[in-house]
């Protein structure tokens, strides 16, 4: 599969609307299969994803979101709810066999969180490439109560909510105006 830069990055826009197509089960395995190749330390890969496409589900998401991303969560024709793995340490002696990698993290939970929380978010960005590779688009929110959402999605599971992603065909017609970036010379320095 050849994808542009295009599809990828330049073009691709951060959706608040949706068209009414559906995402096959079959397309959503496919991402993940793309999105888990992406490297994170020591191969933890602490991320855990559910897509959330149910009325029933989503009218448990909807109100745990700030109101400004309820009607584009609702609108969304699967919603991922990217959680991190707190027990990831645990899956280190299947993903990373070649030394005792859980032992790194033994009884140190803020380095379980930290960890958790960068290779995660790594994750997620796969996600978000992995859609856009597949050709759907996405719309990554930050604007949610994290605690209900994971009393209500994780509830009973080490598994904490990163963040949460409208999946679908975007529609165009609720795009706004594309948003600056900074230059490489604004953000960047080589030294």
């Amino acid at each position: 599969m050849q994808v542009s830069t295009e599809r990828l990055f330049t073009e691709a826009r951060s959706h608040n609307g949706w068209l009414d197509r559906p995402v096959p089960d079959a397309l959503l395995r496919e991402l993940y299969e793309l999105l888990r190749w992406g490297p994170t330390s020591a191969n933890c890969s602490p991320l855990r994803v559910l897509f959330v496409r149910s009325a029933e589900a989503k009218a448990k998401l909807v109100p745990l979101m700030a109101p400004g991303n309820r009607e584009k969560t609702a609108g969304a024709p699967v919603v991922a709810i990217l959680g991190m793995d707190l027990g990831f340490p645990d899956t280190l002696p299947k993903l990373f066999p070649h030394t005792d990698a859980r032992s790194w993290f033994a009884g140190d939970e803020a380095k379980i969180a930290e960890t958790a929380f960068r290779n995660g978010s790594l994750q997620g960005g796969y996600l978000i490439l992995a859609a856009r590779a597949l050709g759907l688009d996405c719309g990554p929110m930050s604007g949610f109560d994290a605690k209900a959402v994971d009393a209500a999605f994780w509830g009973g599971t080490q598994v904490k909510t990163n963040f949460v992603c409208g999946l679908g065909h975007g529609d165009p017609a609720k795009l706004f105006g594309r948003s600056p970036r900074l230059s490489f010379d604004e953000a960047c320095r080589v030294l």
